[in-house]
């Protein structure tokens, strides 16, 4: 087999043209990092212009008994597309068409759409997916999306990612083509073949299309801030707002992040920008001008000084809708909060995706989030047992220069997304220089190799998965970074393994995701 590894290369090459494979050390440097951590370098890196381009390189793969290890984005850091053997990696990104059915409320796109581009073709029709992607959606692909599971624009109204879709497209370890979905009309036609392949990470398959729902945008909305003096109240709060289900989205951060990651747009040029960005948005250029006049009154010092804050986006089909969903967040949130300038919720409604600025830290240090879901009872508990590990180790983190911050969102009306930051100083990798660019990271500290650092902040984190499922977190991006196939009792994990034998014999699809 050794040979056939040797040549498979050529052979790539030669059925998909040099265009589309990859072999210059300097990419094949790039794509063994993700956000976090760095892999074994790729045999080679495929990137198809098509599904038949996805199918021919299967094949050869399983000719030669080669792992394929699928990446979308990129934006990841929960070692998805990581891995530590003898691997070709399929880029995805070029899996670019786009497919509008509006008299029939359905989109299909190619895997390596991003979300923010999907968002540009459906504009102009006054069209979206109900969830309609991550805060990263500018890289994060609707492939790599519903691969990995992921919440944010939407997930108040709508839920995960994985809950707006029709259907998919995956190429199977053998090359072949299989489409989970019988029917564009509905994608609960018997068992839900099409759910098995969400948060797979690539084990069953690599994805090539995906068919969305489409709903109507609606034309008004308005933004609201509240600060919380403790997680306690904040957390009571927000349950009682997931439960009504009265936002279209929320995002909350702790103090750490509004006075770090969030304080760092203050500048001239990133007010002028989210001005531009609120005129754009707003419905008519009055609104606009209210808009910027309510967020300049009420200042940013508040929710720079709040231990912690939720920043709610409203949708409604007028005015008087989304005032009245408005009036009842308030009383909601003020019974143990008080409402706060709502400068960084008009930020990300005006810009949904951002730059992907924030895979550093404020002062450029090296950064990796983890994050658990868990009931609203072990969020509380897992709360305090947070605190009570960063104060045992705050002397340490202290020398070392490693801070964390939080974020969090409620899943539904019956669990709490609890997202930690890790920052350290160190050196930058390949996906740093490339993501970010010279011009910008011209502009920010720079920090010589740190061992010491680095091995602080990968412990904290490893500690911190254990401590989340000491109480019963689950995690939506899976990858290698956190337990699956063991937290399953005995007859889900055979029916996972069987699965996994049936699709994929030789192991060949991402090996080592979900523990399999």
């Amino acid at each position: 087999m050794g040979d056939s590894i040797d040549d498979l290369a050529h052979r790539l090459t030669a059925a998909l043209g040099e265009a589309q494979v990859m072999t210059a050390p300097d990419r094949r440097a790039f794509y063994a990092h993700d956000v976090f951590a760095r892999g074994a370098e790729a045999l080679c890196i495929v990137r198809p212009l098509d599904i038949a381009g996805v199918q021919a390189a299967a094949r050869l793969c399983a000719q030669a008994g080669v792992a394929m290890v699928p990446r979308g984005g990129g934006a990841s850091y929960s070692d998805g597309y990581v891995s530590d053997q003898p691997h070709v990696l399929f880029d995805m990104g070029a899996l670019q068409s786009i497919e509008i059915d509006a008299d029939n409320a359905h989109v299909r796109v190619g895997a390596g759409v991003t979300w923010a581009a999907l968002k540009a073709a459906l504009d102009p029709l006054g069209l979206r997916t109900p969830f309609w992607g991550p805060f990263s959606g500018i890289v994060a692909t609707i492939g790599g999306s519903m691969s990995q599971n992921t919440i944010s624009h939407g997930s108040g109204a709508h839920g995960i990612s994985a809950q707006s879709l029709i259907g998919m497209e995956v190429v199977l370890a053998d090359g072949t083509l299989m489409n989970t979905g019988i029917s564009n009309a509905t994608r609960h036609y018997g068992p839900d073949l099409t759910g098995l392949f969400t948060g797979d990470c690539g084990a069953f398959g690599l994805k090539v299309a995906i068919t969305l729902p489409l709903i109507a945008v609606r034309p008004a909305f308005d933004t609201a801030s509240f600060s919380f003096a403790d997680f306690a109240s904040y957390h009571r709060s927000v349950s009682q707002l997931a439960r009504e289900g009265l936002d279209d989205s929320h995002f909350s951060i702790d103090q750490a992040l509004s006075q770090g990651q969030i304080a760092r747009s203050e500048g001239t040029a990133a007010r002028l920008n989210i001005a531009r960005n609120v005129m754009r948005a707003a419905p008519n250029p009055l609104s606009g001008v209210v808009q910027l006049a309510k967020m300049a009154l009420a200042g940013e010092g508040e929710m720079r000084e709040a231990r912690y804050s939720c920043h709610v986006i409203v949708e409604g089909v007028e005015k008087a809708d989304v005032n009245a969903r408005l009036n009842r967040i308030r009383a909601i949130m003020t019974a143990e909060g008080q409402e706060i300038a709502n400068s960084a919720a008009a930020f990300v409604r005006s810009m949904p995706f951002a730059p992907l600025y924030n895979v550093l830290g404020p002062r450029g240090e090296r950064w990796v989030p983890l994050h658990g879901i868990f009931t609203h009872k072990a969020a509380n508990r897992f709360h305090s047992d947070f605190i009570a590990v960063l104060e045992t180790r705050r002397a340490e983190m202290e020398r070392l220069g490693v801070w964390t911050g939080t974020m969090f969102s409620s899943i539904g009306g019956h669990g709490l997304l609890y997202e930690i930051a890790i920052y350290w100083p160190d050196t930058l990798t390949p996906y740093h220089r490339e993501i970010l660019g010279a011009d910008y990271l011209a502009d920010i500290p720079a920090y010589p190799e740190s061992p010491e650092a680095r091995a602080a902040a990968h412990q904290l984190k490893a500690d911190l998965v254990d401590l989340m499922q000491c109480h019963g977190s689950a995690h939506f991006q899976i990858g290698r970074a956190y337990p699956y196939l063991d937290r399953l009792d005995p007859a889900a994990r055979a029916l996972v393994r069987a699965t996994k034998a049936a699709l994929d014999p030789q192991n060949l699809m991402n090996p080592g995701v979900l523990g399999l």
